[in-house]
């Protein structure tokens, strides 16, 4: 089973547009693949969806609805790392410490601080089209 990270903006983009975020998600759902996140990605992500400007975008119905089916394809990791590798946003080192104490392969994401590192301890840091690209071929 392949794990993944997937940073709280492909997650927000993949329940507000009907993009490639959201048929990353929607594969997820029928392929070998696990999400792998921490209590402290899940209360970011929880903490984004409850803004009122993503409410302009989809009913609190909605919301609720996305978590649970995010809920059921990730695995929780207790964060054992402490790596400070992002200079720039500090905050975007949680992503890091979770993919590594997840043992996961690839951490999906569009963030600009995380993108030039391209891999970090061995996992993969790439795009929504990469991934969806990787999944093509499994």
């Amino acid at each position: 089973m392949h794990r993944i990270v997937a940073d709280t903006n492909v997650l927000v983009s993949s329940l507000i547009k009907r993009g490639r975020p959201h048929e990353l998600l929607l594969r997820i759902g029928g392929i070998d693949i696990r999400l792998i996140s921490s209590n402290a990605l899940m209360a970011e992500l929880i903490s984004v969806l409850v803004e009122e400007r993503i409410a302009k975008y989809v009913a609190k119905s909605d919301v609720e609805r996305f978590l649970r089916y995010v809920g059921r394809r990730t695995t929780l990791v207790r964060i054992r790392s402490r790596f400070k590798a992002v200079r720039d946003d500090p905050k975007d080192d949680v992503v890091l410490n979770t993919a590594y104490s997840g043992e996961a392969e690839y951490i999906v994401s569009g963030d600009k601080h995380l993108m030039p590192l391209r891999e970090f301890k061995g996992i993969g840091i790439v795009t929504v089209s990469d991934m969806l690209d990787l999944l093509e071929k499994i």
